[in-house]
């Protein structure tokens, strides 16, 4: 693998069937970053991560650059933007447009966090064949909304979630009629294209979604998709070089040792903080608010801004590292745990 010269080790946790680790897979092929992946159950437990690192955040993938670790890829994507920009040299993740206008980088991190990454993704998931999935696959996913999944439920009602996808990829049909190359009319492929690229691109490869979602009804968006698939697959075949496979153990390791290279860049905003009713050096949970919401991570309040909570915690096989979790959609609240 080839490293970044003065750059902390990037760790990726992922899973193949992740429609998120796959975004998260091509934004980093779009940077071409250098990157240690770390292959993780598809269901719990983790304990390379619940464990090893202390952290309760319970979806994937989650992304350490150094001794910091990122969780939820409306918070990974950002980071990676930041640490890894233009100025030294890698492509932006979010371009300008084709016609000399400036970048819509404010909208499309809404359109991704309050759209993409749910009413579409929640639609195009309810689409999936339930019907074949595991036991343990289920109460896995169960315990992940905090109720039962009624799976002869969800099957009676994919018809109706596969019109109301249908819907929705009318609304990209029409953003492309004008026959732009990329979803924003960019100078190149941004986050805006890989977000809704991880959705259509995922749920289409499964049966009888062609006969929904096809290129007779969507001509410009599969004509995209076509495009987008070339362009990731170029991509990722590039970087693959510099992908290291490794443990947990030894991504753990490298997590610790790389303490005294923790960005120097976590922000407290007391006004913030005063907001909520927090100080710093509160000892916290955090969680999310839509699903997952009974897995939260704990750990001393150390940063927080209108992006992110930032929390110092530990875990088995990490003395200490921070934890970076997004504003939107999470909740905070004083946790009576000790750590």
């Amino acid at each position: 693998m080839s490293t970044l010269k003065n750059s902390p080790p990037v760790i990726f946790y992922r899973y193949e069937a992740s429609p998120a680790s796959a975004k998260l897979e091509n934004v980093l092929a779009l940077k071409g970053i250098p990157h240690y992946r770390v292959e993780v159950p598809m269901t719990l437990p983790r304990p390379e991560i619940t464990d090893q690192l202390g952290i309760g955040y319970r979806r994937i993938p989650i992304l350490a650059i150094g001794n910091d670790v990122y969780c939820d890829t409306s918070l990974i994507a950002p980071a990676i933007e930041h640490h890894f920009s233009e100025t030294k040299g890698f492509p932006t993740l979010f371009p300008p447009r084709k016609d000399g206008g400036k970048a819509d980088t404010g909208m499309i991190k809404a359109l991704t966090t309050f759209y993409v990454d749910r009413p579409l993704f929640y639609l195009a998931s309810r689409c999936l064949p339930y019907q074949k999935f595991t036991p343990e696959f289920i109460e896995d996913r169960s315990k992940w909304f905090g109720e039962p999944m009624n799976v002869e439920a969800i099957l009676l009602k994919q018809p109706l979630f596969k019109s109301l996808l249908s819907s929705h990829m009318s609304l990209l049909e029409e953003q492309l009629v004008d026959g732009r190359e990329w979803v924003f009319d960019t100078a190149a492929v941004g986050y805006g294209d890989i977000s809704i690229y991880s959705v259509y691109g995922w749920i289409i490869r499964f049966r009888g979604m062609r006969e929904v979602l096809s290129v007779e009804k969507f001509p410009k968006s599969f004509a995209w998709m076509g495009r987008m698939s070339e362009f990731v697959n170029a991509k990722r075949e590039a970087n693959a070089p510099t992908i290291d496979k490794i443990q947990a153990n030894a991504a753990s390791k490298l997590i610790a040792d790389s303490a005294s290279l923790q960005s120097s860049e976590v922000f407290f905003d007391s006004d913030e903080a005063g907001l909520l009713g927090l100080k710093l050096g509160d000892l916290v949970s955090v969680a999310p608010e839509d699903n997952a919401t009974n897995y939260p991570t704990t750990g001393k309040l150390v940063g927080l801004s209108r992006d992110e909570f930032v929390l110092q915690l530990r875990g088995s096989a990490v003395p200490s590292l921070r934890c970076h979790l997004p504003r939107f959609n999470f909740s905070v609240r004083r946790s009576a745990s000790k750590l």
